[in-house]
């Protein structure tokens, strides 16, 4: 008998093909993820999973899902998965890491310069019909070259973000939960980074330790007129204390890819400031990038269905290595 696979989204490139070869597929219509229900009864008959970061894969989906063998997510970031209850069962969960990088740091320098030269609010300024007589002080942004910019979390993504703001000509600060040393980078104390910094970006993930990293305090602590950048994952930063010190001029600009709640809420107090730039998730937004996040993740679902190691497991004890 063929296995059974559940795909809850269509995957870009041509991983699909690879996937429809001796299996029973189905794959999720939509508009949009699946809702809780019809995700629980389509993994209640599947052997495998391919999910993205829109489904949350917990403890209840495993009890509903007995013939569930084996789960892939076309994702970097594990938040939407319960790892320790797929290791209590046995399901090997695979993610694809080591793909984004340079997508994600280019976003967050893109996102960086939108900030500081106010690229969305001269965008809205033309096409409302604002722009009249030029004016020297006219949507005046702020300069990257000689400014300095600090690094929250020196991991892949923040050193590659390091490497770009030193070819703009920019000093980095980094800091990162354990020492780690980068080249071109001064590393100091976290409290040090957010007092010297003309621009502050977040690349640490998210973990007990660093959901809300960033609040009241460390954004009062922050230069008065910096910039904020987050690409990391939203509940690293406090929105609503963000949203304060946009306001009150403390934080001069903001630029967020990430949110605690996706999608960002109507009622967010983040869409009543204007000196914020907002994108929906899209560090890993590029055609190249996304089609190779949906290869790995195609080959993790294959070689745990075939009963082999996945290329990329995140819960690796469930192969007998230490946990």
């Amino acid at each position: 008998m063929a296995a059974r696979v559940f795909v809850t989204r269509p995957l870009p490139g041509d991983a699909f093909e690879r996937l429809g070869s001796g299996l029973e597929l189905e794959v999720w219509p939509g508009p949009g993820a699946p809702p809780r229900e019809a995700l629980t009864a389509a993994v209640a008959r599947a052997d495998g999973l391919l999910c993205l970061l829109t489904e949350r894969v917990d403890a209840a989906l495993f009890d509903a899902a007995p013939r569930l063998r084996v789960v892939s997510s076309c994702s970097v970031g594990l938040d939407h998965v319960d790892l320790a209850a797929a290791s209590a069962r046995g399901i090997p969960v695979g993610h694809t890491p080591g793909v984004l990088t340079e997508t994600t740091a280019e976003l967050a320098f893109a996102l960086l310069l939108a900030a500081a030269r106010r690229v969305v609010e001269a965008d809205r300024f033309v096409r409302e019909g604002r722009w009249g007589e030029w004016a020297p002080d006219l949507l005046l942004g702020r300069d990257l070259s000689g400014s300095t910019l600090g690094v929250i979390g020196l991991g892949a993504i923040g050193s590659k973000v390091a490497s770009l703001a030193r070819a703009f000509g920019m000093r980095v600060l980094g800091w990162n939960r354990s020492p780690r040393r980068v080249p071109g980078v001064e590393g100091v104390a976290f409290e040090a980074l957010l007092a010297g910094a003309d621009f502050v970006t977040v690349h640490v993930a998210l973990a007990p330790e660093t959901r809300g990293l960033i609040g009241a305090r460390e954004l009062a602590c922050m230069r008065r007129g910096a910039v904020l950048v987050n690409t990391a994952r939203g509940g690293i930063v406090d929105e609503a204390a963000l949203a304060a010190a946009l306001a009150s001029g403390q934080v001069a600009a903001a630029a967020l890819d990430v949110f605690a709640s996706e999608p960002l809420p109507a009622a967010s107090p983040l869409l009543a400031v204007p000196n914020l730039v907002l994108a929906p998730h899209i560090g890993s937004a590029s055609i190249r990038t996304r089609a190779r996040m949906a290869d790995l993740a195609v080959a993790n679902l294959l070689a745990g269905l075939r009963g082999q190691r996945m290329p990329h497991c995140a819960n690796s004890e469930v192969y007998g290595d230490p946990s």
